[in-house]
C-alpha cells in the first residue's frame, strides 16, 4: 500500500512524515518546497495519484474546488481521506463530488506539530468511515492503532457538535487573548501560564484556519453566541456587586 499526502503545509508536512515513519508515503504541494518531510518523497501530481490512497491535508475554504480538481484523475477503487477540523462539510462535498467507485473515509487527526512534538502516541483521531468496504475499516482502523493513537469512532455530525466546544472554544479564545497582547510577567501563576500557552499553541496555526473552524462547523454559531451571553452574565453580576466606591482605583 501506498499513501499519497495532497498538500504540505505545516499540518500536511507533519503528519505525512508521521504516516512515513511505519508506511510508503509520497507527498504533493502546490507551491514549490524549499526542503520537503522527513521521509517523504515530494513528487508530480501524476505520480500522486498512483498511490493506493489519497490524504487531503489542504484548508476548509478550499477543499471543495481541490476535490472538483483531482476527482476526474482517481482510479476506481481509490480511497480518499480527509483532515479537515470540522467533518460534516468535507464528509457531505466528498459524498457529492468523488465519483461512485471511489472510498472514503473521514478523519480528524485531533494534533498538529504543537502538540504532537513529542510523539503522538496516545492522541485523539477522529474516524468516520463515509463510503467504503469492511476491509477497508478494517485495514484503516488496524493501520491507526499501530501507530497507537486514540481512535475514536464517531459521526460527523456528533464531532462538529463536541468540536465547536472543545476546538472551536479554545481556538476562540486564543484569538480573543492574542488581542490583549499579554506579556510574560515575574507574577505569572500556573493558570496565567497556561493561558499563555492556548495563545501560542493557536495562533501559530495559520488565521485561515481560524476563520474556516468558524465558519464550516454549524454548530459554531450556537457556541459563540453562548459564549456571549456568558460573558454578558459575568460582566452584569461584577455590575451589581461593585461596591461604588471609586477611590479603590
Amino acid at each position: 500500500m501506498k499513501i499519497g499526502v495532497y498538500g504540505l503545509g505545516r499540518f500536511g508536512s507533519f503528519w505525512a512524515a508521521s504516516l512515513a515513519k511505519r508506511y510508503p508515503v509520497v507527498g504533493y504541494n502546490r507551491s514549490p518546497m524549499r526542503m520537503s518531510p522527513a521521509g517523504v518523497p515530494v513528487v508530480p501530481l501524476d505520480e500522486l495519484f498512483s498511490c493506493d490512497t489519497i490524504i487531503l491535508c489542504v484548508a476548509i475554504s478550499s477543499f471543495r474546488q481541490v476535490l472538483k480538481e483531482i476527482a476526474p484523475r482517481l482510479r476506481p477503487g481509490m480511497l480518499v481521506m480527509d483532515t479537515c477540523s470540522v467533518k460534516i462539510y468535507p464528509a457531505s462535498v466528498m459524498e457529492k463530488v468523488l465519483p461512485e467507485e471511489i472510498e472514503i473515509i473521514a478523519t480528524h487527526p485531533m494534533f498538529g506539530p504543537d502538540s504532537g512534538k513529542d510523539g503522538i502516541a496516545g492522541l485523539p483521531l477522529v474516524f468516520s468511515p463515509i463510503r467504503c468496504k469492511d476491509s477497508t475499516v478494517t485495514l484503516w482502523r488496524s493501520l491507526f492503532n499501530e501507530m497507537q493513537l486514540n481512535v475514536i469512532e464517531m459521526s460527523c455530525d456528533q464531532h462538529d457538535r463536541e468540536a465547536a466546544y472543545s476546538q472551536g472554544i479554545t481556538h476562540f479564545i486564543g484569538r480573543v487573548l492574542d488581542e490583549l497582547h499579554l506579556a510574560p510577567t515575574q507574577l505569572a501563576t500556573l493558570g496565567y501560564r497556561r493561558l499563555m500557552s492556548i495563545v501560542e499553541q493557536t495562533c501559530n496555526d495559520p488565521i485561515q484556519l481560524f476563520y474556516d473552524l468558524q465558519r464550516y462547523n454549524p454548530y459554531a454559531h450556537d457556541m459563540r453566541l453562548k459564549l456571549n451571553t456568558a460573558l454578558d452574565t459575568m460582566l452584569s453580576v461584577l455590575d451589581q456587586y461593585d461596591p461604588g466606591d471609586r477611590d479603590l482605583r
